[in-house]
């Protein structure tokens, strides 16, 4: 996964353009710092799905 990519999936989910977005485990690594630098990283979940692969959902509320 590219930077641009990471960052517009990141986007498109805290704008409420979509409800969620899915990275697969080959992907994790490489979006991970996309996700943790942004000033509303808190804002994001992320479950764990079965072989790795994860779905982000976005929080109105901040996680703790």
């Amino acid at each position: 996964m590219d930077e641009q990519t990471a960052i517009n999936m990141l986007n498109e989910l805290s704008e409420g353009k979509v409800t969620e977005i899915k990275v697969k485990k080959e992907d994790f690594l490489a979006f991970r710092p996309f996700l943790v630098n942004r000033p509303d990283f808190k804002h994001f979940r992320g479950i764990a799905g079965r072989g790795g692969d994860f779905t982000y959902t976005y929080l109105e509320i901040p996680r703790s």
